[in-house]
């Protein structure tokens, strides 16, 4: 199979081992969605996405085209080779089931079913326990389509949701990796009611990066984490 698609409604959590060499591509199908991830290193899960190296190394506070996505080892887990949107969350967490009660009133599963509000925070952990993780192994998640701007006072807001709307963004890995993610609300959202949108998630192959690949030659600093992966994977067979 060359390639693989699924749709995940709002609210929803999934989990999926990605090979180096598939790329990745999220579609807002509706607008106003955010898709919460975060990444391991399948052979060693100690070894996760790390939000502060990845904005220091590259010298930014924002998620675009041409960043690189860097485990807390000084390697690339995926590179960001096409973004529609140019601004994405990585500093600004989780919701919590008491973020969740308080924006969209409170829901559990036992009396509203599939209609109850899941929160980013819970979602993780659902996942996480599949592979034997916790909490504790949680770091600070990415959250795509998410933009967020701030007034002259410092505070923090989302853009308008209506700008995502069929934007896209592909992700290819660099390294194998454990992809967990969700699809509940952004901390900063200020919508009336939960989200009703679709996400939907394409694999396929992706084209190796050549000697001008924009994501490489960002910055010195992705030279050197592309350098990091070379040698983890010196040896191994393609």
């Amino acid at each position: 199979m060359d390639n693989y698609v699924t749709k995940l409604d709002a609210g929803k959590h999934w989990s999926l081992k990605v090979r180096r060499g598939v790329q990745m591509t999220l579609t807002d199908l509706s607008g106003g969605s955010n898709v919460g991830m975060v990444f391991y290193n399948p052979e060693n899960l100690y070894e996760r996405y790390n939000a502060p190296d990845t904005l220091k190394a590259q010298h930014t506070f924002k998620l675009a085209q041409g960043n690189c996505l860097y485990s807390d080892m000084g390697r690339i887990f995926a590179s960001i080779t096409h973004d529609d949107v140019q601004w994405h969350d990585t500093v600004c967490g989780n919701t919590h089931a008491s973020h969740i009660e308080q924006m969209f009133g409170a829901r559990n599963y036992q009396t509203d079913r599939n209609d109850w509000h899941q929160n980013g925070y819970d979602a993780f952990l659902v996942e996480l326990e599949k592979y034997g993780l916790t909490a504790n192994a949680l770091p600070a998640n990415i959250n795509w389509f998410s933009s967020v701007v701030t007034d002259a006072e410092g505070n923090m807001s989302l853009r308008t949701p209506a700008q995502t709307e069929g934007k896209s963004l592909t992700l290819r890995f660099e390294m194998d990796t454990l992809v967990i993610l969700h699809t509940c609300p952004h901390p900063l959202d200020s919508c009336a009611s939960y989200p009703t949108g679709q996400v939907e998630i394409s694999l396929t192959l992706a084209k190796p990066a050549g000697d001008d690949d924009e994501c490489l030659n960002l910055c010195p600093e992705n030279q050197r984490g592309f350098m990091n992966n070379a040698l983890y994977y010196l040896g191994a067979k393609e």
